[in-house]
């Protein structure tokens, strides 16, 4: 199944074609979603041996028409859609990003009815998709729940507020759980005074250097972590 066929299909799982007949004569999401795919081609940009990193943040500028249309509907749901399919072809052209994906819409008030303008940035944050990149000491890969992020920032806070890098949805996590820490003497976990604990390797630590292939938990939540080699045969 194909970029455009995956986008359609997770739209039409949202709005049961409410928002196609919004969009009827207007700006249609299948143009969004063609518009960013072609700025992650656009500005990708190979910076080593086997990396070619592209923008992970974009604004989608619309006309007032259309901005009220998407506000009305549901603006989150579709830029959720809408970063998940750019993470989906980052990973099918082994682009990395060195931050997480978001996408969001801004007026203007210029701008004609059917129209728009995107715009993005590389914006570097704690966490990314983990699309084509390996782990590496550097930035190591943790699995959450079968959602994998490579650690690009020095230090990554797991919990359940939104005020952590990586947002668990479990009862069982304080807001601020966990903090990674990567350093040059190696890869750090630390409880941050949570409630439950932490566990690596089935023993509660307050803090650990954790090892490639390490699996740690926090509540029911199991975090499985890796600093090189072969993960699961595909990376």
């Amino acid at each position: 199944m194909g970029f455009l066929d995956k986008f359609e299909n997770g739209v039409e799982r949202v709005v049961n074609n409410a928002f196609a007949r919004a969009f009827r004569s207007e700006v249609k999401p299948i143009e969004l979603a063609d518009a960013l795919r072609r700025e992650l081609d656009d500005r990708a940009a190979v910076v080593g041996r086997d990396r070619t990193v592209v923008p992970n943040e974009f604004t989608i500028e619309l006309s007032t028409a259309d901005y009220d249309q998407v506000e009305a509907w549901g603006a989150e749901a579709l830029a959720e859609e809408l970063a998940a399919n750019v993470t989906d072809h980052a990973a099918s052209q082994h682009y990395a990003f060195v931050g997480p994906v978001t996408v969001s819409f801004s007026e203007d008030t210029e701008q004609d009815a059917g129209r728009f303008a995107v715009h993005s940035a590389t914006v570097r944050g704690a966490v990314a998709p983990a699309t084509s990149a390996a782990p590496s000491p550097r930035h190591p890969l943790i699995d959450i729940d079968g959602q994998r992020y490579i650690l690009t920032g020095p230090v990554t806070v797991i919990g359940r507020g939104s005020e952590a890098d990586i947002i668990v949805d479990d009862p069982g996590v304080s807001r601020r759980h966990l903090e990674i820490r990567v350093t040059p003497d190696g890869v750090v976990a630390s409880d941050l005074g949570s409630t439950n604990g932490v566990f690596v390797e089935g023993h509660q630590v307050p803090a650990a250097t954790l090892l490639d292939g390490n699996t740690l938990t926090i509540g029911r939540t199991r975090i499985l972590f890796w600093t090189g080699g072969d993960v699961d045969g595909d990376e």
